[in-house]
């Protein structure tokens, strides 16, 4: 088994739900949902985790989160900062928002010398998610330009609550070709999905897989998010206080410029999240089920 790290995404600013999603007690000892998407990586083989957070953030990570968790796996922290750019490019003054989760990602570049896989800090994915990855990064070597996406069943990935954001996976046996960012929900049993470049809506089926940003990368992203950002800058200069420098993007444009092949990894494992907060009522209820179930222990560290 090969050295894996965990790479979160704790950056954003969890908007829709109110506030840091990532520190939002939902286990019946404190846990919040990082806790869970470590255990179950470790579980599956991981050993190592980088948080990529907000500077700012550092602190109340460290204390309410590292702490912790560093007892269990080693932990790293890289910053995604705003003035982070190539030279000649500086940050606009009236930019608030992280420049993106590809960017986030190539924060973390320095940490990171194996294969690794990202997720989401608020997403719950569940250990099947990272048995999967893990499976795929053992066999990948680490100069390869082979990686992976997490396609889970969109119905599996869909909250009661309001409408939500997810990649609907165009494929081809188990090569992707294109990630369709889409706003999607769900009613009167009809799954619609509104891709966000305006191209016309359309239906699902319950088992289509769609992206929950979760990838598995070798160190050969890297190299190539470096020239992308840079492409990604010229090409918004009219729009640099609010545009973003997404994965989703990067990936599909790495299969189109054929400098990456990636496999869909397809997954049992049901999400949970708080995408709204009327989401944590819900989530609390299913992990006290899972424990029950024995899937987890009652007080995970």
């Amino acid at each position: 088994m090969k050295n894996k790290t965990l790479l979160i995404m704790a950056a954003g600013m969890g908007s829709r739900f109110g506030g840091l999603k990532q520190i939002e007690p939902v286990g019946p000892n404190g846990e919040f949902i990082i806790d869970y998407s470590i255990y179950d990586a470790k579980k599956a083989g991981f050993n190592k985790v980088v948080f990529i957070i907000k500077e700012e953030n550092y602190q109340i990570f460290k204390e309410t989160i590292g702490k912790r968790v560093e007892q269990q796996i080693p932990v790293y922290y890289a910053f995604q900062k705003n003035d982070n750019l190539p030279n000649g490019f500086k940050n606009k003054e009236d930019r608030v928002k992280p420049w993106g989760t590809a960017h986030a990602i190539l924060s973390a570049k320095d940490l990171i010398d194996e294969n690794f896989a990202v997720i989401n800090s608020d997403d719950f994915y569940g250990y099947d998610a990272y048995r999967v990855v893990s499976e795929f990064l053992d066999k990948i070597d680490e100069d390869d330009s082979t990686y992976s996406l997490v396609g889970y069943k969109v119905g599996n990935t869909l909250t009661e609550n309001g409408a939500v954001k997810r990649g609907v996976c165009v494929y081809n046996k188990n090569n992707i070709e294109d990630i369709i960012e889409s706003s999607i929900i769900k009613n009167n049993n009809i799954i619609t999905s509104s891709p966000l470049d305006n191209r016309p809506s359309f239906n699902l089926e319950e088992n289509h897989p769609v992206s929950m940003n979760m990838f598995g990368f070798t160190k050969t992203i890297f190299p190539y998010l470096e020239e992308k950002l840079i492409k990604f800058l010229n090409t918004n200069q009219d729009n640099l206080s609010t545009c973003e420098f997404l994965i989703p993007e990067v990936v599909s444009d790495a299969i189109k410029e054929k400098y990456a092949i990636v496999k869909l990894l397809q997954t049992t494992a049901h999400w949970m999240g708080v995408t709204y907060k009327e989401d944590k009522e819900k989530l609390v209820a299913e992990i006290n089920k899972l424990i029950e179930e024995g899937t987890y222990p009652n007080k995970l560290f």
